[in-house]
């Protein structure tokens, strides 16, 4: 099932995410009085510094989880870097909320898809976290998790900022989004099943480009 997941978050980065940061040009270009050419560097270097802030804290996460078995101490990442990963996170599921009533594409359709996107990602987000943080997880980590979507939404349905804010965001949130997929929902080599991967993968790409 895992697998299956997988495949239609990467779809969905590949044939949605990634386009929809090209749709942005026009409205960074106009904010930023630069021609296409520096409006699509703005674009993906936003993107990138969401990929490598969620990558810092992956290796920090990591890092910290090989001391704590090194000294026998635990088997669950230190308070501290508990901490700041799901502070990260919840900033990251707020955006996610948020963005319900901000997309680049409005209507059912993209509701839909992005909806079921994400909500296959919270799950892969949420056993890569369980993994690393055990039972503080559990007992404190989900719920700020699973409060910050709903925060986000709240804010979406009574916050407008303007659409060149929304642009700097959705970048952000997509170079995130590409790191978390790629780190969480592609199963390590041992583990995998190509199969599985292709038939997600084929299965959401054909119902994207159909409807």
């Amino acid at each position: 099932m895992a697998v299956r997941r997988c495949g239609v978050a990467v779809a969905y980065v590949f044939l949605h995410i990634l386009p929809e940061l090209a749709e942005h040009q026009a409205v960074f270009a106009e904010a930023l009085q630069t021609g296409v050419a520096g409006a699509d560097m703005g674009i993906y270097i936003l993107a990138l510094a969401g990929l490598v802030v969620f990558y810092g804290l992956e290796r920090a996460a990591k890092l910290s989880l090989g001391r704590a078995r090194q000294d026998r101490r635990s088997d669950a990442v230190g308070a501290d870097i508990f901490w700041l990963h799901i502070a990260s996170f919840t900033l990251y599921n707020v955006l996610i909320g948020y963005l319900l009533f901000h997309r680049e594409e409005p209507g059912v359709r993209s509701l839909i898809f992005y909806g079921v996107a994400m909500a296959l990602h919270f799950v892969t987000n949420d056993f890569g976290l369980r993994e690393d943080h055990q039972d503080r997880y559990d007992r404190i980590g989900r719920w700020c998790l699973a409060a910050a979507v709903i925060v986000g939404f709240g804010l979406g349905a009574t916050v407008t900022i303007p659409e060149v804010g929304i642009g700097f965001l959705f970048a952000f949130l997509a170079g995130g989004v590409v790191l978390n997929v790629l780190k969480e929902e592609l199963p390590e080599e041992r583990e995998s099943r190509f199969l599985p991967f292709i038939l997600g993968t084929a299965g959401y790409s054909a119902l994207m480009l159909l409807v």
